[in-house]
């Protein structure tokens, strides 16, 4: 049986936001098969022990790399030097990079790459400038010489498609795990926040500008300042997920419109806290402007919970067609106007995303034969005969 690899070493968990959701449901899901497979988890020294219960299933192996994932520099400095030679010492020809950021040269490793976006391409302005540049590098990197590519979302390989003139592309979703079994009371959340059972709205993002926070931030205003009484609308938001880059403008915005008490951010929670707000919030709201894929609406559209979002990049691909749609995603009284009246338009097909189905694909997409990209690469000093 071929031995495959699957890298971890860009993990730092509680850090990445939806990519390691999307790992961690893909690895469970494989567990979940009745297929054979062998693959190793190339971890760090700071990550490994978040991964050792997969060892306990026998198709799963571990292989701690000598470098902290906390340390993104140095991480990829070893990355580019020492990671090819380490997996030909233990006998791998095949790679699974989940992200973009496979070694930039192949040393005769043959990689499988999944770009989920390419969002430091759209919105140069909200990243800092070595990061843009990096991820343009590893973009283009994988393009030329990975042997398989795959995209997120069917948008997301036609973003690929024009930027870098890259064909072959397999579209796999990102598998969603959300089952009721795994909720915290309720009541625990309530004394928590402050919040009462379909009396808050609810939002699942990173503090990043693309993310249009401040545009439901304006709708609270509008909500809890204004003429709204008369349809007993919500007067909490909450808002869960790690900080970025807009975190400190987003505080500043609360406490200018005096919202304080009526926009709560409770920063990175635990999935059965999430889940337990998914299910128990009025209506889910989803303003982000570009997304790859975007696994929050689908998770509360999952228990039933209406969901407002926004029709741009993939997010109207991904929720079907199926949740409730802003036209003018910075558009207030429009956003106000859906809460009022909105209705959904059916139910999700969630077979889709359903992590057995989506690491079934996986696995038969890892399994088949590649070409080596390694003619193209003059470090790789080998050519196809």
């Amino acid at each position: 049986m071929e031995k495959i690899v699957i890298d971890l070493l860009w993990l730092r968990p509680g850090k990445v936001g939806g990519t390691e959701s999307y790992i961690r449901n893909l690895l469970d899901g494989f567990m979940e098969l009745k297929e054979d497979f062998d693959f190793t988890l190339l971890v760090s020294r700071d990550n490994a022990e978040t991964f050792r219960e997969y060892e306990e299933d026998r198709r799963y192996h571990l292989l701690v790399a000598n470098v902290e994932s906390a340390n993104i520099a140095k991480r990829i400095i070893w990355q580019n030097l020492f990671q090819n030679r380490l997996l030909r010492k233990h006998g791998f020809g095949k790679c699974f990079e989940p992200v973009y950021c496979k070694p930039w040269l192949n040393g005769g490793i043959r990689y499988t790459c999944v770009i989920h976006d390419l969002q430091a391409l759209h919105y140069p302005e909200y990243h800092p400038f070595h990061e843009v540049a990096y991820s343009r590098l590893c973009w283009r990197m994988d393009v030329m010489n990975a042997a398989r590519m795959v995209a997120s979302s069917e948008w997301v390989k036609v973003d690929i498609e024009r930027k870098y003139h890259r064909k072959d592309i397999e579209v796999i979703y990102i598998p969603i795990l959300v089952t009721e079994k795994d909720m915290v009371d309720f009541e625990e959340l309530k004394c928590r926040y402050g919040i009462v059972k379909k009396q808050f709205f609810y939002t699942v993002s990173q503090m990043i500008p693309h993310k249009n926070l401040r545009t439901i931030i304006a709708v609270m205003d509008k909500i809890v300042h204004s003429e709204y009484g008369k349809y007993n609308l919500p007067k909490k938001l909450v808002i869960s997920g790690v900080n970025g880059n807009s975190a400190e403008e987003l505080k500043r915005q609360i406490k200018d419109r005096n919202l304080q008490d009526a926009v709560v951010l409770t920063g990175f929670i635990s999935n059965e806290e999430r889940n337990s707000l998914y299910q128990n919030c009025h209506t889910f709201l989803f303003p982000s402007v570009f997304e790859g894929f975007g696994m929050p609406p689908i998770e509360a559209m999952l228990f039933g919970t209406r969901v407002i979002t926004t029709r741009c990049a993939s997010i109207p691909e991904v929720t079907q067609g199926k949740a409730v749609y802003v036209d003018d995603p910075y558009d207030v009284d429009e956003w106000i106007d859906k809460v009022i009246n909105g209705v959904m338009q059916g139910t999700l097909d969630f077979s889709a995303y359903e992590p057995e189905n989506v690491s079934r694909k996986y696995l038969q997409f890892l399994k088949e034969p590649v070409w080596e990209k390694t003619d193209i690469m003059p470090d790789d000093h080998h050519k196809k005969r």
